[in-house]
């Protein structure tokens, strides 16, 4: 088993705050299961922040106890030691870019898919065809359909690129598919969860619960009318009380009154219940109250679906559009059912995607103009869900069968293995590719001297010539590079006990070359020395001759 150093960042991590996203949640189980089951001998972090270490490790202890040693890295030069560096996120292009000045060969980089329809993210498919990837580089794709789009775009990128400047000369970053996962007992179900969860929001023991758990958001998540009329219509079939439990969240108060008003319009003879799903005690107990799940994702923004393999790892069977990812998880007839589902022919979005792309569409209206054409056998929906309702023996089995799927399948301590034989996969490619080169260059970052440099009538070169301002006392100098107007943008510049030394210099020795000046430092610090005599220089303690 190989090892990875992990991106460490909060916002990758930490379901704690106001706004709860579904990649929170994965990142946050993901590090849960790693620690748990990654067999590593040391775990291996960069901490991204400029917070203390202290206080991400704090954060780490909080999600899961690590069992072995935790090593935090300031910065990328120790990740070949280990061999690949692991994203939360798909932007192996940037970080391709940020490997190459220490060799593309250096270490290899692995990152997963989220949500892939955003602007953003569809830019950054696009250019992992021309950022430095090899094939030891990988994108984890979480499900076929993600998989599927990922290389529907890239098919489009590379006929572009092909047609206008030839076939690519390396081989590309490699795809991989790897569902994303649960610590399963975490959502084991009690029933003094379930009595105290029905108590608490006054559901009838004899009523039939079905759950709903994510984002209250018409547009960016799923429309909630889907699911409402499917359960009036299942409402009408069955003599059971039905409950729909609606636990998550809404962007504002007011959203979600909407939210819940227009929906509760549309199943009149269903009783609708809300929580807030987002604290910790609610996501993990929840699951309790129900009786089955509900999920009609109908939306381009889902890559995979948590909460379904949520809902299976805690017993509940799952009525879930046949849509996304909840095709490679729920098993139709198995676990639950899914519910067919219908959306345009490739090719008849077109004026959706101009419109997004001349910034015409938000992206919640993109999104949710696209999800207003999917439609679903609303029939086949009431059906399921008043079947599952009418037969305790049904919804016993599938959910059974749903559970120990989820925890033979889809539970982490049977998917970090997959992540690690990946990377050992990764890192044996990288180990025999012919060395890249090492280029600080990156053309989408380029040199500002470099990129600006028409602006200036001179450029600081060997032949300029670096004196004190007449009549400067040291006193005067430090005044003026310690007050907040000079003070201000420090990166990579001579501290003040330089600054100090470079004016007892030149007091000594009068006007020199800057190199000159520059070599009364150490090797590493001459770059940011012969640089700073500009800053210097702009604010009147040296006085700079050009070379001509």
């Amino acid at each position: 088993m190989s090892n990875a150093v992990l991106y460490f960042h909060p916002d990758g991590y930490d379901t704690t705050g106001a706004r709860l996203m579904g990649r929170h949640a994965a990142g946050e189980s993901f590090l849960r299961g790693f620690l748990r089951h990654a067999q590593v001998d040391q775990f291996q972090m960069w901490n991204v922040t400029h917070q203390p270490t202290e206080r991400m490790h704090a954060l780490v202890e909080r999600i899961q106890r690590p069992g072995r040693p935790v090593r935090w890295h300031g910065d990328r030069s120790q990740f070949g030691r280990v061999g690949v560096f692991n994203l939360p996120v798909p932007g192996l292009d940037e970080e391709a870019w940020a490997r190459r000045p220490y060799g593309e060969q250096s270490y290899a980089i692995c990152g997963v898919t989220h949500t892939t329809a955003t602007a953003a993210v569809m830019r950054v498919v696009g250019d992992m065809m021309l950022a430095p990837l090899h094939d030891y580089d990988t994108l984890i794709c979480t499900s076929s359909a993600v998989r599927a789009s990922i290389e529907a775009q890239l098919d489009g990128v590379r006929e572009h690129l092909a047609r206008e400047y030839g076939r690519r000369q390396r081989p590309e970053f490699s795809r991989a598919t790897i569902p994303l996962g649960v610590n399963a007992g975490d959502f084991a179900t009690t029933p003094a969860h379930r009595k105290a969860w029905r108590e608490r929001l006054g559901i009838p023991d004899e009523a039939i619960v079905a759950l709903y758990v994510g984002r209250f958001h018409v547009r960016a998540k799923m429309n909630p009318a889907l699911m409402a009329l499917a359960l009036e219509r299942a409402a009408k079939l069955t003599d059971r009380p039905l409950y729909w439990l609606n636990s998550g969240w809404a962007e504002s108060e007011q959203e979600g009154e909407a939210y819940h008003r227009d929906t509760r319009a549309l199943c009149p003879s269903v009783h609708y219940v809300t929580v807030d799903g987002r604290p910790a005690e609610t996501r993990f107990s929840i699951w309790s109250a129900a009786d089955l799940f509900i999920s009609f994702s109908d939306n381009i923004q889902e890559t995979f679906g948590l909460t379904p393999v949520e809902a299976m790892a805690a017993g509940l069977p799952c009525v879930v559009t046949d849509w996304n990812g909840y095709r490679d998880t729920v098993r139709d007839g198995e676990d639950g059912f899914r519910i067919a589902t219908f959306a345009p022919a490739p090719g008849d979005g077109r004026d959706l995607a101009y419109a997004f792309a001349a910034n015409r569409l938000a992206y919640d209206n993109y999104v949710g103009a696209a999800g207003q054409f999917t439609a679903i056998d609303l029939a086949a929906a009431a059906r399921a869900i008043a079947d599952l309702a009418d037969n305790p023996d049904l919804r016993a089995r599938l959910g059974a069968q749903a559970q120990a799927r989820a925890r033979s399948v889809f539970d982490w301590s049977a998917i970090i293995p997959q992540y690690q034989a990946l990377w050992a996969e990764q890192d044996a490619r990288r180990r025999a590719a012919v060395p890249g080169p090492k280029d600080p260059a990156n053309p989408y970052r380029p040199d500002p001297f470099r990129l600006f440099a028409s602006y200036p009538t001179h450029h600081l070169d060997a032949g300029c010539v670096a004196s004190l301002a007449p009549g400067l006392a040291w006193s005067e100098a430090e005044a003026v590079l310690t007050s907040p107007l000079a003070a201000y943008s420090n990166f990579q510049r001579p501290t003040l006990q330089e600054t100090a030394e470079v004016y007892a210099w030149l007091s000594q020795h009068g006007p020199a070359a800057i190199d000159a000046v520059a070599a009364q430092f150490p090797p590493h610090r001459r770059p940011f020395v012969r640089r700073g005599l500009l800053w210097m220089a702009r604010f009147g303690m040296l006085v700079l001759t050009p070379s001509r």
